[in-house]
């Protein structure tokens, strides 16, 4: 685990006893640090799809990269794939995906994200895990061997769970707050 996902994690971690606690609220302080975090591995998922879908990473370094990729997401997550060729979305389960974009027909590929922003406040569910959306734009630029450029740029609008997890540190209970990502639907695409 990196240094700043530590610090992140340490930072909205709460200390608490017994075997039986209530699902405290996320505010203020505790809120901010989720939020920071949620839109911290939305960015490492974002740097995680470049490298993957780089021609020139090598096959050893995209499949350790997928392997970290996927500790971000929640089980049965799915991202839906687009085109400005095709009215149709498919959804694919993340890891299949991950494949995919490795194995993608150009012998150029530029993948990258803006403008990546809450456009839904944390909502606490009955389970008592909350759910919010993040909204990412991403530019795709593919270069044919024959030198022919497909580039688009789509919304994407992902699925942020957040939950109150807990684990066992030198006999303690410790109650941190785990923030995983869920669906990426794809909200619209455009021609570049």
């Amino acid at each position: 685990m990196r240094l700043s996902k530590i610090l992140s994690v340490a930072f909205v971690t709460v200390v608490f006893t017994g075997t039986v606690w209530a699902q405290p609220q996320l505010t203020g302080e505790r809120k901010a640090a989720v939020d920071s975090l949620a839109l911290e591995k939305v960015r490492d998922l974002s740097k995680y799809i470049s490298i993957i879908g780089d021609k020139k990473t090598p096959w050893s370094e995209a499949n350790r990269v997928i392997e970290r990729a996927l500790e971000l997401f929640a089980p049965d997550a799915q991202i839906g794939v687009s085109s400005i060729n095709k009215t149709d979305v498919i959804y694919y389960p993340i890891q299949k995906y991950f494949e995919r974009l490795m194995l993608l027909n150009y012998s150029k590929v530029n993948i990258s994200w803006f403008n990546i922003q809450y456009i839904s406040e944390l909502e606490l569910q009955p389970d008592g895990k909350y759910v919010g959306v993040i909204t990412i734009y991403q530019k795709f630029e593919g270069v044919t061997k024959e030198g022919l450029k497909y580039v688009d740029t789509t919304k994407k609008d992902i699925t942020i769970y957040v939950e109150r997890k807990q684990t066992q540190i030198q006999g303690r209970l410790i109650g941190f707050w785990d923030v995983m990502l869920g669906d990426i639907r794809v909200a619209e695409t455009k021609p570049n």
